[in-house]
């Protein structure tokens, strides 16, 4: 018991190091425990034997106070610090931190009857101008005259012409892609997004995309290098004219917002009667029912650090939460009758989790009874 006395003020002072953005040193402390004990301790969380311990972190109260130190918004983190953190580490820094709940329901044990549940991966399709279709993967390698491809990245050469050629980058559930286009612009692509992109630009003349459908994050190379040329992304309802760097737009299908977030720089947000300016730390939210647009100031690295390799959520509710991981997990998720989905929660987690992780640390909240996983299909109980 007393290794397992140590993870909750090392766990503590490890995520107040990585929001704040500094090197979490209390790692060499969590790893002196040696492995064989973070093991057993995992295991026991797993068993229910450290409840308590799990309820005495996850506090909305410590994360308030951690929250409380940041002076500006932080976009990046040592993940490097994370990864290399033992299994245990990751239970205890992705735990969803409980927003005023406590509840003394009997613990059940998850029903697996045939999990065929796998993370998210580098793949995407490549469709060309003239129909053909190319699969990209990790592992593997595309190369013509004009691109080039790793399995996790597409690369466009930076050349320009006369002639426009499009071609469309798809990414399925399951999957993240990230590809650099003619004039040098990068843009990764969340699970379940559509690009669709000319294959070089033509010299000072306005740079255009669409975003079909789905989420990506767009760090522009900026008009003074294309003589002025602008930079336009168009989806559903609404254009984005870039007047500065770094922006993320997300917007599914089947789903009534397109919200825009705006990193570095300035973006101009427009649909066919309205016009808005949004600065830095600032997200619009385009409701296309009604084709109106409210701006709110946000936290931006819980709006992007999905690119990161990251899932961050300040009071998202349980609803909305199980949207990301059915995308990223390519999985179905049946939510019974009972289930408080409106409930918030504020927590992180690492992408590289696999779902049981991730279920795990939801149902220590006692916000869900159990959960049930049937081949692709996840039944929250």
């Amino acid at each position: 018991m007393g290794n397992s006395n140590k993870i909750k003020p090392i766990s503590k002072k490890i995520a107040a190091a990585l929001i704040k953005n500094e090197n979490p040193k209390d790692l060499k402390e969590l790893n002196a425990i040696g492995d064989e004990k973070k093991e057993q301790i995992l295991s026991d969380i797993k068993d229910g034997k450290h409840v308590d311990l799990l309820k005495e972190i996850n506090t909305e109260k410590d994360w308030e106070t951690v929250s409380s130190q940041l002076k500006t918004p932080v976009r990046k983190r040592y993940y490097k610090y994370a990864a290399a953190a033992s299994v245990l580490i990751i239970v205890a820094l992705t735990v969803f931190f409980n927003v005023n709940k406590t509840n003394d329901t009997p613990i059940t044990e998850p029903i697996i009857v045939n999990n065929n549940i796998k993370k998210g991966s580098d793949k995407a399709t490549l469709t060309l101008e003239n129909g053909e279709e190319i699969t990209l993967a990790k592992g593997t390698t595309y190369q013509t005259a004009q691109v080039t491809s790793n399995g996790e990245e597409i690369v466009y050469n930076k050349a320009t012409n006369n002639k426009t050629s499009f071609n469309t980058l798809t990414i399925p559930r399951g999957g993240q892609f990230k590809t650099t286009l003619a004039d040098g612009t990068m843009v990764w692509l969340n699970s379940e997004t559509q690009i669709k992109y000319p294959v070089s630009f033509k010299d000072g003349e306005t740079r255009q995309v669409e975003l079909v459908y789905g989420e990506a994050y767009f760090d522009v190379s900026p008009s003074t290098e294309h003589k002025g040329a602008k930079f336009k992304v168009f989806n559903q309802a609404q254009e984005v004219e870039v007047l500065g760097t770094e922006f993320n737009i997300k917007a599914y299908k089947g789903e009534t917002n397109v919200y825009t977030t705006l990193v570095e720089g300035k973006v101009a947000v427009s649909t066919a009667d309205k016009n808005q300016i949004l600065v830095p730390n600032q997200q619009a939210n385009l409701n296309l029912d009604t084709n109106n647009i409210s701006l709110a100031m946000v936290d931006v690295y819980n709006e992007t650090a999905w690119k990161e390799g990251v899932f961050s959520f300040e009071k998202k509710s349980l609803k909305d939460i199980f949207k990301v991981l059915s995308r990223w997990y390519d999985i179905d998720v049946v939510i019974e009758n009972g289930v408080q989905t409106e409930e918030q929660f504020i927590g992180t987690f690492n992408k590289s989790n696999s779902i049981e992780d991730i279920l795990i640390a939801i149902k220590s909240t006692n916000f869900i009874n159990n959960y049930e996983i049937n081949d692709k299909t996840v039944t929250i109980k």
